[in-house]
């Protein structure tokens, strides 16, 4: 019996300890994150076109692979959420036309506008990215070439996908992306200027 109770007396003690680490451990950091762009003007010295093209893209990189973007354009069926990218929860995934599954659709949740009450936030058009423009897990080199392969960017032009990046209002929901969420760096319209800038000197990606 003394035993016995020593032994509950101790494996209280470890779960109050454990519950004492949990309940004053430090809150996960959050990544460092781009807050703003360069205008395309700061790329005017760099004589080199290639060159010039390069960092031009690696500036439009800082919105391409920030969670806003990437949550969207997962590299599973399953899409993450938040500046440190979990796993969304509830638990959904892509299904056909990237709105989810039949039990489960986006529009179950994700209404056609940000819902500042709950914090979830919305779009007319919210759904995932097709597999094929997955880029989460990628390098900006691996996401230039998508962009450039009409048979993983959705089956635009460049010029079409110019004014993809710079007027569609799903990519201009990352800026106004509601709740206590971070918005991409930048505007849109710097955005745009920029992916603009790099198409007309010639596209060149990042090694």
């Amino acid at each position: 019996m003394i035993r016995a109770g020593i032994i509950g007396v101790a494996a209280a003690i470890a779960v109050a300890a454990v519950g004492g680490a949990m309940a004053t451990a430090a809150p996960e950091p959050k990544p460092t994150l781009a807050t703003s762009l360069q205008p395309v003007s700061a790329f005017a010295t760099i004589r080199d076109r290639d060159a010039r093209s390069q960092a031009l893209f690696a500036e439009v990189g800082k919105v391409l692979q920030h969670p806003r973007c990437l949550n969207c354009h997962p590299a599973t069926d399953r899409p993450t959420q938040r500046e440190a990218m979990t796993p969304h929860m509830p638990m959904v995934v892509r299904g056909d036309g990237g709105i989810g599954a039949t039990a489960l659709r986006c529009t179950t949740c994700h209404g056609p506008a940000n819902y500042d009450v709950s914090g979830v936030p919305g779009h007319p058009a919210w759904h995932l990215a097709p597999p094929e423009m997955a880029w989460a897990g990628k390098s900006l080199g691996q996401i230039c070439q998508q962009l450039k392969d009409p048979a993983r960017n959705g089956g635009k032009t460049m010029p079409e996908m110019i004014e993809h990046m710079k007027s569609d209002t799903l990519v201009g929901w990352g800026w106004k992306p509601g709740g206590k969420r971070l918005p991409a760096p930048g505007t849109q319209a710097e955005f745009g200027a920029l992916f603009e800038a790099w198409a007309k000197s010639g596209a060149v990606c990042p090694a």
